[in-house]
């Protein structure tokens, strides 16, 4: 900030030397020293003031100010949260964002990590490269962990596993190669899950007596009921039982409706299928008779037909 200053107040000495201290046409130096001024009128959001050359000079509340280097010059920039690698200290008159310690990938404060660089085990907010006596480093966290128990891949403590080795469930803290009674297996989680046995509901009423859809015509027919299934069973849960039933019954001697008129129906078209045939066996025969009457007349008036 001082720089920033001592700079500010450089080009106004400057200016002082010059009438007016009017730009040149060809002169790029000046336009340079022109745009390197103060603004309040700053582009970015989170600007209080700020300059064209050297980014934001100061922030508005609640922001952090965070100086990005660029080659050999630094940008001011006003931000809600400090980046990566940097943590905000928040005082009265400005918050900086300020370099988290070396063996620090992330800070919440400059002597309290939150996560450690590569090589380094987070424990109790510091980075180490090796852990206290019961822990162990883990790799992926980059941290101390409890030294888990044989059939652990992954604990909280010495007693709690949070994940099993390959072929074990999970349940409560522990792992199992067999799943204790009312739980089972499950090979997605991992774990031992209850067991959800089949729930059905009360039977319905017992249907009409019936045969073919028919609820006459027939002596015997059938009664049938149901019910509904609440709940499914989950694979090694007790099964759904019958949900259906069917049982024998007598049908009350009765004539289904319209049932005469067909009978006299078919009996008139027999009766009718009779007469044709009658009729048919009529006419062959009237027909031979006649055959055999031309024949014995030709016979008598053919000399060649004649008895000898």
């Amino acid at each position: 900030m001082q720089l920033q200053l001592i700079s500010f107040a450089l080009i106004i000495l400057h200016c002082m030397d010059y009438t007016g201290c009017q730009p040149h046409s060809s002169s790029r130096h000046w336009q340079h020293k022109q745009i390197s001024g103060v603004s309040s009128g700053c582009q970015q959001g989170g600007c209080l003031t700020c300059s064209d050359y050297n980014g934001c000079l100061s922030c508005k509340p609640r922001f952090f100010m965070h100086l990005e280097r660029i080659g050999m010059k630094q940008i001011g920039v006003c931000m809600t949260s400090c980046p990566p690698g940097f943590y905000g200290t928040r005082f009265p008159e400005r918050s900086p964002c300020t370099k988290c310690r070396s063996e620090c990938d992330s800070c919440f404060a400059r002597n309290f990590c939150t996560r450690c660089r590569a090589g380094f085990f987070l424990h109790l907010g510091k980075c180490q490269e090796t852990c206290p006596e019961g822990l162990v480093r883990n790799e992926a966290q980059r941290e101390c962990a409890p030294k888990c128990p044989a059939d652990c891949e992954s604990c909280v403590n010495s007693d709690t596993c949070t994940r099993c080795r390959q072929g074990l469930y999970l349940l409560s803290g522990r792992c199992h190669h067999v799943c204790p009674e009312d739980y089972e297996p499950s090979d997605k989680l991992m774990e031992c899950t209850p067991q959800v046995h089949c729930e059905v509901g009360e039977w319905s009423e017992w249907s009409p007596c019936s045969q073919s859809g028919r609820t006459c015509g027939f002596k015997r027919g059938q009664e049938t009921r149901t019910r509904q299934v609440l709940r499914y069973p989950s694979p090694f849960g007790n099964p759904c039982p019958d949900i259906s039933e069917i049982k024998e019954c007598l049908l009350k001697k009765r004539k289904c409706p319209g049932g005469r008129r067909k009978g006299e129906r078919k009996e008139r078209l027999n009766r009718n299928n009779r007469k044709d045939k009658e009729n048919q066996t009529g006419e062959r025969e009237d027909s031979d008779n006649r055959n055999k009457t031309e024949h014995r007349h030709r016979r008598g008036h053919d000399p060649d037909l004649a008895w000898p």
